[in-house]
């Protein structure tokens, strides 16, 4: 130590002044004088003023380490029952230690300097210098675990150019290691849902019924015990499962092998079990861990279920949802919903219906069903709608052609200033707050009303009074033809109506070519029959010369990847329109099942993504922040470029097809 501090205080400058001298005598020795004499003159100034400022660097050093002197008398004595340190805090140089810290580290005195991240390795003072009192993270060393605190020592005026600190270390390893222990033995609920059991089951004898519960009930109790859990089953088709925290890791890394197990389980006609699996976690006790773990299997379910959902305070957790699942839907439900919506809407004062920012066919045309009901029920009717940004603009000059919707579009800040506290708000095609054409409309309007088939993100209209969500339906204008053949007689509805709704049902079947089902020819055999023409539906997908060529000019910069999936990366902005077109006529090359298009706009990179194979897009999309469905999905990646979108896309690709 005392060498230590010698060298602080003393630093040897004898060289650098003796080789100043030599230049005066060698000046002199070839007869310059004048030179000779100005070196000394600056000899002798430069050697002044060094002892001048050694003198005072002396007294502030003498003065800063005597006011640290009690500090480590104590530290000495043994009143301080851990290991301490004095380091120098611009290079980690250890000055001083008391002698639990050489006991800790066997560190010796020595004629080198030692710093202290070789004496404790990992250890830096890097924390203390930035003002911080406690080093970020424990300190492990020998088995054993330390927090490591500090304070930098006073100095008054920084005249000595050096900077003690004193680090204290606190053994807190049994502390620590009964932490670690609460937190991984902390209880979880699972609620375990064999989620198309009534599909499975129907019209079987008793017998086969009795079986299939066996083989149903054996699968998951054997993934129960594997982690130690207590299953309890409350229905035919819902268990319950208490878990510790520790056993979450081991089942995310298996990928819940229970959803790939259940599959094995099949009825005579050849349908497999599939399950929901909803956890809870991190709540203040059982009821609110039992309330995540419901809320978990009800987003799992309105993502098509056979996944995992993990809740906890902040967030969910998806895993699995990569199939392609079976229709399981009932007209029960629609039928209900519509009568429900009915009722709302008479109770209403005005009623805004608002779909996604850059509406296309499907919002727009289930926002014409909608007012169509609203129309019959009595009620005024607003469509929020921006006028410039949205792909609608052939139905919408259609709709505004007709006299009942002469003034019914408005902008978001025309409907906020029009609403009042017996408002109702029917949202179409879209869940997600941020996702809505005005959502200062939709924080601001008590009563909101969600109509939508897309798979649900992590980020949905929270407690709408009504919520008519159904994944596995081909669009928004489905559904609504559904609710009108249930609340409306067939000639209520206008001919351009049943247009609007018929196109947003093709738009988003693509020509009933994907995500279709018996329901919805049901619905397009409806709306036939009540006079949509399809020559004029056609029409409004009509694109002019320089939009097909732009759209091929798309189609001819797309690369593969993966043999079956085309990304065209674009560096140059493209309309919403014909991006989604490019990506649908992607999928029309032989080979290729999946497409990405990406171009920038203003200081965000749009993404539009197409499937018709195994891929499933939103999935893929939803670590971008995307959404959509299996087939169609899309994302806002904001604040970065396409070159930087392209590379966390292409990442994210490559994690869906390894897990």
């Amino acid at each position: 130590m005392n060498k230590t501090l010698r060298r602080l205080i003393q630093p040897n400058m004898t060289a650098y002044f003796a080789v100043m001298a030599l230049f005066c005598i060698a000046a002199l020795v070839l007869q310059q004088y004048y030179l000779a004499a100005g070196e000394a003159v600056v000899t002798v100034l430069l050697f002044t003023a060094y002892r001048y400022y050694a003198v005072r660097r002396r007294r502030a050093l003498a003065e800063y380490v005597q006011t640290s002197n009690e500090m480590l008398r104590r530290a000495s004595d043994g009143e301080v029952p851990f290991p301490v340190a004095l380091v120098q805090l611009n290079d980690g140089e250890l000055v001083w230690y008391n002698k639990r810290f050489a006991e800790l580290t066997q560190v010796r005195d020595t004629l080198n300097a030692q710093n202290i991240s070789e004496v404790l390795p990992g250890l830096t003072t890097q924390w203390l210098s930035a003002g911080k009192t406690e080093r970020p993270e424990e300190l492990r060393y020998r088995d054993r675990r330390f927090r490591v605190t500090g304070s930098v020592l006073p100095t008054g005026e920084d005249k000595s150019g050096v900077v003690l600190g004193m680090i204290y270390l606190q053994d807190l390893t049994e502390l620590l290691q009964v932490r670690d222990e609460y937190i991984r033995s902390r209880p979880m609920v699972a609620i375990v849902l064999v989620d198309n059991y009534d599909e499975v089951t129907n019209n079987l004898p008793d017998a086969v019924i009795s079986n299939l519960n066996a083989e149903i009930n054996t699968k998951i109790n054997e993934w129960a015990d594997r982690y130690g859990g207590l299953l309890r089953r409350l229905e035919r088709n819902r268990f319950l499962l208490l878990l510790e925290a520790k056993d979450l890791a081991s089942m995310a890394e298996e990928k819940f092998s229970l959803l790939e197990s259940m599959r094995t389980v099949t009825n005579p006609a050849g349908i497999a079990a599939t399950v929901s699996i909803g956890i809870g976690k991190d709540g203040v006790d059982f009821r609110e861990d039992y309330n995540f773990a419901a809320l978990s299997i009800e987003m799992a379910l309105s993502r098509g279920g056979d996944q995992a959902v993990i809740k906890d305070r902040y967030d969910f957790t998806f895993f699995g949802g990569r199939n392609k699942t079976t229709e399981r839907r009932t007209k029960v439900k629609s039928r209900v919903m519509a009568s429900s919506l009915s009722e709302l809407i008479v109770q209403s004062s005005r009623v805004f219906v608002m779909g996604h920012k850059m509406a296309d066919l499907d919002a727009v045309g289930a926002a014409a069903g909608i007012c169509c009901l609203c129309r019959k029920k009595g009620r005024r009717v607003s469509v929020v709608i921006d006028p410039e940004a949205n792909a609608a603009e052939p139905l919408l000059a259609l709709l505004r052609g007709m006299p009942e919707y002469a003034d019914c579009f408005i902008t978001g800040q025309e409907a906020l200033l029009t609403a009042d506290n017996k408002s109702l708000l029917i949202v179409v095609d879209t869940n997600r707050p941020d996702q809505v054409e005005c959502k200062p409309l939709l924080e601001s309007i008590r009563r909101v009303v969600v109509i939508d088939h897309h798979r649900r993100a992590a980020d949905y209209i929270e407690q709408p009074v009504l919520n008519l969500h159904e994944p596995f339906a081909s669009s928004a204008s489905e559904m609504v033809t559904e609710l009108l053949q249930y609340a409306l007689e067939a000639s209520d509805i206008l001919t351009n109506e049943a247009a609007a709704l018929l196109a947003g049902i093709v738009l988003d079947t693509k020509n009933f070519g994907v995500r279709t089902s018996s329901r919805t020819f049901e619905a397009a055999a409806f709306l036939r029959r009540i006079g949509a023409d399809t020559v004029a539906v056609k029409k409004l997908f009509q694109n002019d010369l320089s939009s097909t060529v732009a759209r091929y000019k798309i189609i001819q910069n797309a690369r593969l990847y993966r043999q079956k999936i085309a990304i065209a990366a674009l560096d140059y902005t493209a309309t919403r329109t014909i991006a989604a077109q490019a990506a649908d006529e992607l999928l029309n090359i032989s080979g290729i099942e999946t497409s990405f298009v990406l171009y920038p706009q203003d200081t965000q990179t749009i993404i539009s993504a197409r499937s018709i194979g195994d891929a499933n897009v939103q999935v893929i999309l939803e670590p971008l922040g995307g959404g959509g469905n299996a087939a169609t999905a899309g994302a806002q990646v904001k604040n970065k470029s396409v070159p930087d979108t392209l590379d966390e896309l292409v990442k994210s690709i490559d994690r869906f097809f390894e897990q």
